[in-house]
C-alpha cells in the first residue's frame, strides 16, 4: 500500500495540482494532508474546494486555525488588511467561501489510523502542539516527551517546511515539507511517499516537484494578496513563493 502525505499548501493551487499529479504518477493509492491548507497564497477557496472534491482527509494547521479564528465580519477583516495586522490571514478569511469555511472548520487537529499493519499518527507540528517544530536533527530523547509514552510506527508532520524521513529510535518520523511554500534552499515543492507492508514496517521517501511559479505570481498580484508574508523564495516583486 502506497500513501502520499502532503502538508503546508498555503493556498497555492498550482503547486497543489502538481503535487496531486506527481503522487498519482508515483502510484499513491491514498493521500492525506497534514494542515496549513490556506494562508499566504491567492487560492484559499480553490485549494479547499479541490481537497473537498477529491475527499482527501486533512487536518488543521496553525495557520488554518488562525484564519478561522478571525471570523467572517467583512468590515473587520478589511480593516485588518488596511492596517496590516495579520493581513495575509485576514485576506484568506475574507476570501473563503461559506462551504469551504465550514469544511475547513470541521477538520480535526490530528488523525490516528492504521495503514497496512502500521499505526500512523498525523499531526501538523508535533503531538504537543500545531506550533511545535520537528526538524531533521530530531533525537529519540527529544521525541519521547512529545509522544507522551505512545510509540506509533509512523509519525507524520509538517509545519517547518523542511522535509525529512528517517527512523528516530523505534518511530519513523516523516516531515512532508511544504507543497506550496518551500523554504529549505530548494525552490521545488515536496511531499512524502510511504509504502506499508503487512509486517508493520514502513518505507518512506521525500518527493520533489516543480510548479508554474509565474501563474502563482500573476494571481498574487491580480487578486491583491497582501505582500511580505515570510518565506525564503521571493519573486523580486515583493511576493513570496
Amino acid at each position: 500500500m502506497r500513501v502520499a502525505f502532503l502538508s503546508d499548501v498555503h493556498a497555492n493551487l498550482p503547486a497543489l495540482c502538481r503535487a496531486l499529479e506527481s503522487a498519482r504518477r508515483n502510484g499513491a493509492e491514498t493521500l492525506f494532508c497534514a494542515g496549513d491548507l490556506v494562508g499566504g497564497g491567492p487560492h484559499p477557496t480553490e485549494v479547499v474546494r479541490l481537497l473537498m472534491e477529491r475527499e482527501i482527509p486533512c487536518i488543521l494547521g496553525n495557520v488554518d486555525r488562525k484564519v478561522l479564528s478571525l471570523g467572517r465580519d467583512p468590515k473587520r477583516l478589511r480593516r485588518r488588511i488596511r492596517e496590516g495586522r495579520g493581513a495575509a490571514a485576514a485576506w484568506a478569511a475574507l476570501s473563503l467561501g461559506e462551504a469551504e469555511r465550514a469544511w475547513l472548520s470541521s477538520r480535526p487537529a490530528e488523525l490516528r489510523l492504521v495503514l497496512g499493519a502500521a499505526d500512523a499518527w498525523i499531526v501538523h507540528g508535533s503531538p504537543l502542539s500545531d506550533e511545535d517544530y520537528l526538524y531533521p536533527s530530531l533525537t529519540p530523547r527529544a521525541l519521547g516527551p512529545r509522544l507522551g509514552g505512545e510509540r506509533p510506527d509512523l509519525l507524520v508532520c509538517g509545519h517547518t517546511h523542511i522535509p525529512f524521513a528517517r527512523a528516530v529510535g523505534a518511530v519513523r518520523v516523516v516531515n512532508c515539507g511544504s507543497v506550496g511554500r518551500p523554504i529549505d534552499g530548494d525552490p521545488r515543492g515536496s511531499y512524502a511517499l510511504c509504502d506499508f507492508g503487512g509486517s508493520g514496517r514502513v518505507q518512506s521517501r521525500i518527493v520533489r516537484f516543480t510548479y508554474p511559479v509565474e501563474a502563482l505570481v500573476a494571481d498574487l498580484e491580480s487578486r491583491g494578496v497582501p505582500k511580505g508574508h515570510p518565506a525564503v523564495y521571493r519573486t523580486g516583486r515583493g511576493h513570496a513563493v
